[in-house]
């Protein structure tokens, strides 16, 4: 049974349907119409593309809003029992669906006054970490580095832990692992790493933006982790490879073991 045949059933006038049909495809129109126009003022005003993309859901929200008055003026002189079918049906629609959605559309509000991350950050997200490719008032959107789009809700930033990686600049911290065996000469190991990153042609020093190696060690071996910055964010994994690539090749040359077990080398942020 349709949804129209079913308000038949509950005696609604088939005028009423007509209206309530022509408000629906209206208000579809209107929407695509402003989201229309507001994406095209994003790509002449990028700075504001953020501001003026919330402002897409929120128009979704009124248009919808409206036309669900206009239809549901004319129902709402329904008899008793009509009316209680409705209101039943409404409320259940309610309950499953606009609690997490109204927690959603303020987490937005929020971001976007707050401003704790925005297009182009890599940030982690509940764990989830890759670069924001779009803010809207409902979700976020991330691309992971396996180049997967991950949408978080934005009520997820009111209970999870947000890590900015590089906070609306460029430059950002990317940090390359490196495991040498306990007997090895770590020193020379240590400036290896340091020499790599260094000679690196993605890496960028300034006294604002310092390097450092750091010696750890375990139960096998040692860690030793690299700290540098690389001028554009977009060569963090470049980066990594190229100074793990590197420092390996010399490790190797002057007989610097690394320990024989797998070792994961990744750049954390």
């Amino acid at each position: 049974m349709t949804a129209l045949q079913a308000l038949v059933d509950l005696g609604v006038a088939q005028e009423t349907l007509t209206r309530m049909v022509g408000v629906l495809v209206a208000a579809y129109l209107a929407t695509r119409v402003v989201e229309y126009v507001l994406t095209a003022v994003v790509e002449r005003i990028p700075r504001r593309g953020i501001t003026i993309k919330i402002f897409i859901p929120i128009a979704r929200v009124l248009i919808y809003g409206t036309a669900a008055y206009l239809i549901l003026g004319p129902l709402l002189q329904l008899s008793a029992a009509q009316l209680l079918a409705v209101s039943g049906l409404f409320g259940a629609a309610l309950g499953l669906g606009l609690q997490d959605l109204f927690a959603a559309i303020v987490g937005g509000l929020v971001l976007v006054t707050e401003r704790p991350y925005q297009v182009g950050d890599k940030v982690t997200i509940d764990g989830d970490y890759g670069e924001v490719t779009d803010i809207d008032l409902r979700a976020t959107t991330l691309r992971t580095p396996e180049d997967s789009a991950v949408s978080i809700p934005n009520a997820t930033m009111f209970t999870a832990n947000v890590s900015n990686a590089n906070d609306g600049t460029p430059e950002m911290m990317v940090v390359v692992e490196l495991a040498v065996t306990a007997a090895a000469d770590v020193d020379r190991a240590s400036a290896i790493v340091r020499e790599a990153m260094v000679t690196s042609k993605y890496v960028y020093v300034d006294g604002d933006h310092p390097f450092i190696v750091l010696v750890e060690d375990e139960s096998y071996y040692r860690t030793i982790r690299g700290k540098a910055y690389v001028a554009d964010l977009r060569d963090e994994f470049a980066f990594a490879s190229d100074v793990t690539e590197r420092s390996m090749a010399a490790f190797a040359s002057e007989g610097i073991e690394m320990p024989e077990a797998p070792f994961h080398v990744s750049g954390d942020y």
